[in-house]
């Protein structure tokens, strides 16, 4: 077994033990080291590798080898390569799980910051796609809600929610400091179930602005419909999710 200074420009980039005596491939070994790294903080986002074939020299190893545990990183989405930039490590995702809760809730749980900037709160009459998610006429009096939604200073997600009046018991200043359902159970609204639609598109030049991306990037994009424990609609949300910085996980079981 060796153990070889990785010569980062991050100085937290810890020297790396390679067993090449072990069944797990070299690459693994390398791309494991490093994402462990990445998650747990000790290589920040933001930094600046040297290129694959200095590292590979450093670390004694082939130059295809070095390039496949870079390339399992990038396939995580946790490092990035920019032509004449070089590698650059990224803000981690964030993982939410598929279940009947608010962004702002899961983020706070996971430690992410959450902040909220309200774009806007406002009455409208529900169009005939809207009034036919939420089961009442069309013109029907509703509140739009528009908020962007941001982990750590990094904006995550656009949020648009249409409720029904009786509903909505708190205004603007509650919602730049608290969580929609969280507004909602204080006010005696039970969420109880929801249906919920996953697709993705890419981002309109105003959307990749909001959002800090690029032009024509990837975003996730989420529709659900919710339901209280009276079976009655609580609101109708369709929201924007940059696909650089969130994934869903979904837990399968047979």
């Amino acid at each position: 077994m060796t153990t070889v200074a990785t010569g980062s420009p991050d100085a937290s980039l810890r020297a790396l033990r390679i067993d090449r005596s072990s069944p797990v491939p070299l690459y693994f070994q390398v791309a494991q080291h490093l994402e462990n790294a990445i998650a747990s903080g000790e290589i920040p986002p933001g930094t600046l590798f040297h290129n694959e074939i200095l590292l590979a020299d450093q670390l004694g190893l082939s130059r295809p080898t070095m390039r496949r545990a870079m390339q399992h990183l990038v396939d995580k989405g946790m490092i990035v390569r920019r032509r004449g930039v070089g590698t650059r490590v990224v803000q981690p995702k964030v993982r939410r799980p598929l279940q009947l809760t608010s962004l702002y809730d899961d983020l706070a749980g996971t430690g992410k910051e959450p902040s909220t900037r309200v774009l806007g709160f406002e009455h409208v009459a529900a169009d005939e796609e809207v009034a036919g998610q939420l089961g009442v006429a069309a013109g029907t009096e509703l509140v739009r809600i528009e908020r962007l939604r941001s982990a750590q200073g990094l904006p995550i997600a656009k949020l648009t929610n249409l409720l029904p009046p009786a509903v909505v018991r708190f205004g603007e200043a509650e919602l730049a400091e608290h969580g929609l359902y969280e507004l909602l159970r204080v006010h005696g609204v039970q969420l109880h179930s929801a249906t919920q639609t996953v697709g993705a598109r890419s981002a309109t030049p105003a959307e990749a602005a909001l959002l800090n991306e690029g032009r024509g990037a990837a975003l996730l994009t989420v529709q659900r419909v919710s339901y209280d424990d009276h079976g009655s609609v609580v609101e109708y949300g369709t929201h924007l999710y940059a696909a650089s910085r969130y994934a869903f996980e979904i837990n399968l079981l047979t």
